[in-house]
């Protein structure tokens, strides 16, 4: 089957930039853009809009200043408008070569937003695309408001069309604004236009508001559609835009016709760097990048995992540098419970293998979080297990003053031999962990994992004495992994947290 290559473009530092409260440093711009083009490997990448401030300008040089000397300059996008080529200038002091220039895609926007004709709007981009053209800038067009301009207004849309193709235009864009259309007119649009202008190349890009822009982006491609706009995590104004991650995995699991160039290995990757950088969460249910998407839950659903992979589908996570995991709670049942011990190297026999499942369900059944790290604790719990604690914390002293820097002493007994050690830090916890790992260092005992997040549950509703459970994500070079402190105190209960995550990397 002939297959044809489609152009991907992120449009995460420009779009996406546009999810609210979300505005992302100089250094952060460059350090997306690099991974985007050199390891996820996308075609393009729009990172501004022209104008609208010293920061962005800033930012924009210094990704093109690495992208010209890295051969990526024609790859990197900004966004410019109809305004005489101050826009022009603007890009060409920032030392981009590519504007995406924002017209209007539908004659409502033109004639209250304008004010003005197509005649006079046509006018205008034909000035402002010479002026590019004399001046090295390559030119693509969005139409803002396409979808509704089709919608409402379709003379308008192919009057359009008919005019950009007299201009020297690389790519006219197409973008779904307000993220109204349903999957068949995306189809039916995008193949009207493609089978007027068989020859021209057309982008589609599709915003989330109705939850559809994954199936637009495809029912896009499958109309012809030459290239599509994505966002890495669905970033991007009001619900978002088509999800890069989501997008990518439908494109080549189901369109065998389309070839594209995006390394879905380092999907993930991105998609934790751009939710540390941006503060927006991804959320656990969130397909290909969610932290629950390769986690099975259900106990039946591992029992059939083991009986030749029955739950298995083409989304293995290993695609996406992930691994498969089984989570321990009230519906895990012995199967979940035995792929974490075989993970661990334990095993047990059937009688305590139910003892050990009930105690888990007893505590999903209070909504406690029970992780794989948690399961040598369970078992010295519930069966008199001899598990060997090799790193103790005996005995600690948090002190915290005000207009003094929070500080602690603290005991520990590592493989029998006791360590005192006194710091300071940001906080009780920082200072705890600043003692812990100058132990660490003095005594020779390795790198400590990095801290990765940090969450408190405490039950809603509760007096000031309720326990609290605080559960910590720590990453070594090999794994991550979480472990768990219970305790009325919310610093005693991190700290029992990173107790457990010293006998875990001193075993």
């Amino acid at each position: 089957m002939a297959t044809k290559r489609i152009e991907i473009m992120d449009t995460t530092l420009r779009d996406g930039e546009q999810t609210s409260g979300v505005s992302f440093s100089a250094s952060e711009k460059l350090t997306i853009a690099k991974l985007l083009l050199e390891e996820l490997k996308v075609d393009r990448i729009e990172i501004a809009s022209a104008r609208v401030s010293a920061g962005e300008f800033q930012a924009v040089k210094d990704v093109t200043q690495w992208a010209s000397e890295n051969g990526y300059i024609d790859k990197v996008e900004v966004l410019t408008f109809v305004d005489k080529g101050v826009s022009i200038d603007w890009m060409i002091e920032a030392g981009a070569k590519v504007q995406n220039l924002l017209t209007k895609g539908s004659l409502n926007h033109l004639t209250h937003q304008l004010k003005k004709t197509p005649s006079q709007h046509f006018k205008g981009i034909s000035e402002v695309i010479s002026l590019a053209s004399e001046k090295g800038i390559e030119t693509n067009v969005y139409l803002e408001d396409w979808s509704n301009g089709m919608r409402n207004s379709k003379d308008y849309v192919f009057e359009f069309l008919a005019f950009l193709a007299t201009q020297p235009v690389k790519r006219i864009m197409l973008p779904d604004t307000l993220g109204v259309l349903t999957p068949s007119e995306s189809y039916n649009f995008i193949k009207e236009i493609k089978d007027k202008y068989p020859n021209i190349h057309f982008d589609f890009h599709a915003h989330n508001d109705y939850d559809l822009g994954v199936a637009n982006a495809i029912e896009a491609l499958k109309a012809g559609a030459d290239g599509l706009h994505l966002t890495i995590n669905g970033m991007g104004e009001r619900a978002g835009n088509a999800p890069m991650a989501s997008t990518i995995a439908v494109i080549n699991d189901y369109l065998p016709s389309v070839e594209i160039g995006v390394n879905e290995k380092v999907l993930y990757t991105v998609s934790k760097l751009v939710e540390n950088f941006s503060g927006v969460m991804i959320p656990a249910n969130k397909p290909i990048i969610g932290a629950n998407v390769f986690t099975q839950t259900a106990g039946i659903h591992a029992d059939g995992d083991n009986k030749k992979n029955l739950y298995f589908s083409d989304l293995m996570p290993e695609r996406f540098g992930r691994t498969r995991k089984y989570a321990l709670g009230k519906a895990s049942g012995k199967a979940n419970i035995q792929k974490n011990l075989q993970e661990l190297g334990l095993q047990l026999n059937d009688e305590d293998l139910k003892k050990v499942t009930q105690r888990i369900i007893e505590l999903g059944d209070k909504k406690q979080v029970v992780t794989k790290e948690d399961l040598p604790y369970i078992i010295s719990d519930v069966l008199d297990y001899n598990y060997v604690e090799k790193v103790k914390v005996n005995s600690y002293v948090l002190t915290h003053s005000k207009g003094l820097r929070p500080s602690t002493t603290v005991s520990i007994t590592i493989e029998n031999n006791t360590f005192e050690e006194n710091s300071q830090g940001d906080g009780q916890f920082d200072a705890f962990m600043t003692a812990i790992r100058n132990v660490f260092k003095k005594q020779k005992l390795g790198i400590l994992p990095d801290l990765v997040d940090y969450a408190v549950r405490i039950p809603p509703g509760s007096r000031s004495d309720a326990l609290c459970e605080t559960i910590i994500t720590w990453r070594t070079p090999e794994k991550e992994f979480k472990t768990r402190g219970l305790d009325s105190d919310q610093t005693v209960s991190a700290i029992k947290a990173t107790e457990k995550m010293l006998n875990i990397v001193i075993s």
